[in-house]
C-alpha cells in the first residue's frame, strides 16, 4: 500500500486541523492515534498475512514524512511504536524471529512505546543507569527512570533496559525487555510541560523494581558497542523513521512559507507581491534546495536496509548522518519559511511558529550533533588516540 491510500488526503486533514488544538492545550492526540490505528497505521510493519500493511522500512519512513507534514508531534510520538514493530521486522529479515511477538502484538492493537532514555546516559543504548536485578524465575526487576517516554498516555507495553552490574564476572549485562500496562511498580510523572512536540506527552517514567518475565526479556548483551543485530536494528529504525518525521516537518513548512509568500504584497513596491522580490526568492530557493538532498538521502538508507545491503563499519555513519542532516535541514528550512513570510508567523497560533518550536526537538534525539560527528569521524579517521 502507498502513503497515500494508507493516509488518505481526508484523514491527513483531519489530523491537522486537531494539531493546533493539541499543541495548545498540551493534550495527548488520542483522537489521531484512535484514527491512524483504525486505518490501520500501527500495522505498517505488520505482515499482510496477519492483517498488516506489510510495509519495509523505506515504505514506512515515507508514511512517516506523510504523516509529519499533518503533525510533527503525532509523527514523531507514533515513531516510538513504530521503532519496535520495525526492529521486529527488520530482525525477522536477517533470520532473528526474537521479536516476533511484538508483530503478533501489534496485530490485535497493542501499542508499544520505547523506554530506554535515561537522564545523563550518553552511552545510550550501550550502558545503563537502570538496574536490572534478576529473579529466580528467569525474569529481572528493573529500578530507575526513563525520559522522553512518548506515548506515555496511550502504551499498552514498554520497551526497557537496565545493568546487571553483577553478570559477566563482574563486567556488567545490558537486559532488554517489555513489560506491560498492568505491570504494577512503575509511576508516569505528570512533567511534560515543554516548548514544542507537546502532543507527544513524552513523560518520564519511574521504575521502582518494575518485574519482566522471563518470556519477555529479549536479550541480554554485554556493556559496551557490540555488533548484535538488536542494536543494528535499533539505530536502524530509530534514526531512519525519525528522519522522516523532520523531513516531513521541513517539507510542511516550505509549502506553508511558499504560501505566505504568495499572499504577502509591498507596500514600497506599489502592492507588487513578494514573489517579485529577489531577497524573498533567494530565501524559498535555498530552502527547496536544502529539501532536495533530503528525499533521496532518506529513501536510500532506508532501502539499504531493505535490501540487507552490507555497508560493514559504514552502517552507523550513514545512519546517524541521515538523522542529523534531517533534523539540521529542516530546522533551517522553518528558519528560512519564517524570514520570508514575515512578522505573521511570530504569532501564537501560526503553524510556521509552532514548527518552529517543534522542530527543535531534533537536536535532543540521539544521536545528538557531538556523538553522530565523533561516529563518523571514527569510521572515516579511525579512533582518537589515548
Amino acid at each position: 500500500m502507498s502513503p497515500e491510500e494508507l493516509l488518505p488526503d481526508e484523514l491527513l486533514e483531519r489530523i491537522r486541523s486537531r494539531a493546533a488544538g493539541y499543541d495548545r492545550d498540551n493534550a495527548f492526540f488520542h483522537e489521531d492515534l484512535e484514527e491512524l490505528a483504525a486505518a490501520g497505521y500501527t500495522k505498517l510493519f505488520v505482515p499482510a498475512s496477519d492483517g498488516g500493511a506489510g510495509l519495509g522500512l523505506e515504505a514506512a519512513a515515507q508514511c512517516q514524512r506523510r504523516l509529519a507534514t499533518a503533525a510533527p508531534a503525532t509523527a514523531l510520538a507514533v515513531n516510538m511504536h513504530l521503532v519496535w514493530t520495525g526492529v521486529a521486522h527488520v530482525l525477522a529479515a536477517r533470520g532473528d524471529n526474537s521479536l516476533d511477538f511484538v508483530l503478533k502484538e501489534a496485530a490485535q492493537g497493542e501499542v508499544f512505546a520505547f523506554g530506554n532514555s535515561e537522564a545523563g546516559n550518553d552511552s545510550v543504548l550501550f550502558d545503563s543507569r537502570t538496574t536490572a536485578t534478576p529473579e529466580q524465575d528467569g525474569g529481572y526487576s528493573f529500578t530507575g527512570t526513563k525520559i522522553f517516554t512518548s506515548l506515555s498516555p496511550a502504551w499498552t507495553r514498554l520497551g526497557i533496559f537496565g545493568k546487571d552490574a553483577a553478570a559477566r564476572d563482574g563486567a556488567g549485562e545490558l537486559v532488554h525487555g517489555f513489560i506491560t500496562r498492568e505491570t504494577p511498580g512503575y509511576r508516569i510523572l505528570d512533567d511534560w510541560d515543554t516548548l514544542g512536540m507537546r502532543a507527544s506527552q513524552s513523560a518520564t517514567t519511574v521504575l521502582e523494581a518494575v518485574k519482566a518475565p522471563a518470556d519477555r526479556i529479549f536479550r541480554k548483551l554485554p556493556v559496551g558497542p557490540n555488533a548484535d543485530p538488536l542494536i543494528f536494528a535499533i539505530f536502524a529504525c530509530f534514526e531512519s523513521l525519525l528522519a522522516a518525521v523532520y523531513t516531513g516537518l521541513g517539507e510542511r513548512a516550505l509549502a506553508v512559507g511558499v504560501e505566505n509568500v504568495k499572499r504577502r504584497t509591498s507596500f514600497k513596491n506599489g502592492g507588487r507581491s513578494y514573489t517579485q522580490d529577489p531577497d524573498i526568492r533567494w530565501k524559498v530557493a535555498d530552502a527547496a534546495m536544502a529539501m532536495d538532498v533530503l528525499y533521496p538521502q532518506l529513501r536510500t538508507v532506508t532501502a539499504d536496509v531493505d535490501a540487507l545491503a552490507d555497508h560493514g563499519s559504514q552502517w552507523f555513519p550513514k545512519l546517524v548522518g541521515l538523522k542529523v542532516n534531517a533534523t539540521e535541514t529542516a530546522r533551517r528550512v522553518v528558519d528560512l519559511a519564517i524570514r520570508a513570510s514575515g512578522g505573521s508567523s511570530y504569532f501564537r497560533g501560526s503553524e510556521l511558529e509552532r514548527l518552529y518550536r517543534d522542530v527543535l526537538a531534533g537536536m535532543f534525539h540521539p544521536s545528538d550533533d557531538e556523538s553522530a560527528h565523533n561516529t563518523v569521524a571514527n569510521a572515516w579517521l579511525g579512533p582518537l588516540e589515548d
